[in-house]
């Protein structure tokens, strides 16, 4: 597991927003409430054991959506950078990664041992794991890779 460091100011905080916004609008139009930014950005260092930084671009706060836990933009600046295999078991989760940017490598598996699974994903792709798989993804491309993920309770 990696640490999480919350990024609200500063040259780093900026460089991010600047790059995403190279490719799409951060903004939110939640029903009637005001339009608004990015909530939190969250940045984590080998993320479930993977290599390089992922940034976590909350959209929406945990109680403002039905069975959220997470609505946010997954951000992969740098080839390499990846999300290493973690399941939601523990948490009973579903969770949807939509490519709005960029290339990567998908990867699933069930349990720990089973076998994986491939996908080259890119702009439009939508992939969906239950809380009994594994899953991964890695840059693997030149530019960003930018996902929308949600992640949802499963009552």
């Amino acid at each position: 597991m990696s640490d999480t460091v919350i990024l609200s100011e500063g040259a780093e905080f900026n460089q991010v927003i600047q790059e995403v916004s190279k490719y799409i609008n951060l903004y939110v139009m939640a029903f009637e409430k005001d339009e608004r930014a990015i909530i939190q950005m969250d940045k984590r260092q080998n993320m479930y054991g993977g290599k390089g930084t992922v940034y976590m671009l909350q959209m929406f706060d945990q109680k403002e959506l039905a069975n959220n836990r997470l609505a946010a933009y997954m951000v992969l600046l740098k080839k390499g950078d990846e999300s290493g295999f973690h399941t939601h078991n523990q948490r009973n989760e579903q969770e949807l990664y939509v490519v709005v940017h960029g290339t990567g490598e998908y990867r699933e598996r069930t349990g720990l041992e089973g076998s994986i699974r491939k996908k080259v994903l890119q702009k439009g792709d939508i992939t969906a794991i239950s809380s009994i798989g594994y899953h991964s993804i890695e840059n693997t491309g030149d530019e960003p890779l930018i996902m929308f993920v949600i992640t949802t309770y499963n009552p």
